[in-house]
């Protein structure tokens, strides 16, 4: 007699009906499509590229974060952790590309990516096993940070994205964000079923109507982008492989892969999927692949989209397929530049609002873990108190390593790095088998 629950589906392998799967699927679309075009933008500007490069930039790297989200929610073999993790380009890697572009020029910016794309498909296997490193009291502080780092970027948007600005805090983008974070909040609060699921597309879509009324919405780029693109690979000659430049490209990924299994982490904390060692190295494998294709693309090295990680949690949707989904959206976005425009016009005010309680539900999930800790326990407590204040110092003083070697500074520029490295010391060197006997005791200090 066979068992209901032995041959249940897992949440996270469930199909939703299409109507709703689509509507779940463009909502992860219009949160990650904001960050998704800045980083193009960010990067070709500073290097200097012309501005039909740019627009290039832009549809190459929505085409393979198509690709990129695919790989790790679909998977093959030994590639794709198999979880609803939108993949997008890295903040961490925009400084290195940019140092290397100008130095070396294009070409020698993807001959890195490639090369830091195998760097992470060949250690992959040896990070995976470090899950004996995240025990809830370091797995919770991480997941903390993500969203403690995460939310002066939501702030940021809802003032208008570029402090330089002349409408930056503006009472008109100020309300924007209001109006959007106070219709997810209600559509979270009092909706139900499907409507409660879409509780940030909704949110997205009012705001942006209001906009619309107040004149804040600018589609005038809709009318000069073509219909179809084609993303050509190598479009910036044959990739040069400069040992420096791949050298800083490399520490870079390093970085991206704490933060990476981080996420995997976070992930399935909340959908409820245990997330073994075998399951690290597929995530980490599929995320070289992906940055090995960004190269030859014309992009970016690819990671998870923290932003997308919030999503998870706000809309209680486990589905894979949901973000597979996406995936094909990205694909096609890619292909026809018009109709990416058009997502594009959405002002980043009304995106910020959203942002603001998504970034905070990836708070509240280390909350959550970390209220199975024993905080009695005095070691727990410096731990939790040290790694939050260590990942907390460049999100309060961005600025702070200013004046540190390049290499030494883009490690410490990441406070979700910084903060993860320090918990895994600090439990390690309090919390080792060795001290077990002792720490039991050890109440937590009285402030």
């Amino acid at each position: 007699m066979n068992h209901p629950t032995r041959n249940a589906v897992h949440p996270v392998d469930a199909w939703l009906p299409p109507g709703k799967n689509l509507l779940l699927a463009l909502q992860h679309l219009l949160v990650m499509y904001a960050a998704a075009v800045s980083i193009p933008i960010v990067v070709g500007n500073a290097i200097g590229l012309a501005h039909d490069q740019i627009v290039m930039l832009i549809s190459a790297d929505l085409f393979a974060c198509g690709i990129a989200t695919l790989i790790q929610t679909v998977g093959f073999w030994k590639f794709g952790v198999r979880l609803p993790l939108i993949q997008g380009c890295s903040f961490v890697a925009v400084t290195p590309m940019i140092l290397i572009g100008q130095a070396h020029g294009m070409p020698a910016v993807y001959g890195a990516t490639i090369a830091a794309g195998i760097f992470c498909m060949l250690i992959a296997p040896l990070f995976g096993k470090i899950k004996r490193f995240f025990p809830p009291v370091v797995m919770g502080t991480t997941i903390l940070l993500i969203g403690l780092s995460l939310m002066p970027v939501g702030v940021r948007w809802a003032a208008g994205g570029v402090p330089k600005a002349a409408d930056y805090g503006s009472v008109e983008n100020l309300t924007l964000a209001a109006i959007s974070l106070g219709s997810v909040l209600l559509i979270y609060g009092f909706g139900r079923g499907l409507l409660r699921n879409t509780a940030v597309l909704v949110g997205l879509l009012v705001g942006t109507a209001v906009a619309a009324l107040m004149g804040r919405t600018d589609f005038s780029k809709v009318a000069t982008e073509g219909w179809f693109g084609v993303v050509t690979p190598f479009a910036f000659g044959m990739p040069v492989f400069d040992p420096l430049s791949i050298l800083l490209m490399c520490v870079a990924m390093m970085v991206i892969i704490t933060e990476v299994t981080a996420d995997f982490f976070a992930v399935g904390e909340m959908v409820g999927k245990e997330i073994g060692d075998q399951e690290i190295a597929n995530g980490l494998r599929a995320d070289g692949l992906s940055t090995v294709l960004g190269g030859v693309l014309n992009t970016f090295p690819y990671c998870a989209y923290n932003a997308n990680v919030g999503l998870v949690a706000m809309s209680g949707v486990r589905s894979r397929w949901v973000v597979a989904t996406t995936g094909v959206l990205l694909l096609v976005l890619g292909m026809f530049p018009k109709l990416a425009a058009v997502f594009a016009s959405m002002p980043l005010a009304v995106l910020g609002g959203a942002a603001i309680v998504m970034f905070a539900m990836i708070a509240t999930t280390g909350i959550r873990i970390l209220g199975k800790v024993d905080l009695k326990n005095g070691n727990n407590a410096l731990v939790i108190a040290a790694s939050l204040g260590v990942g907390m110092i460049t999100v309060a003083v961005p600025g702070f390593y200013e004046k540190l070697d390049g290499t030494i500074k883009l490690f410490l520029h990441s406070g979700i790095t910084t903060g993860c490295v320090t918990a895994i010391v600090l439990n390690a060197l309090f919390n080792g088998k060795a001290r077990g006997a002792d720490t039991a005791a050890q109440p937590a200090p009285v402030v």
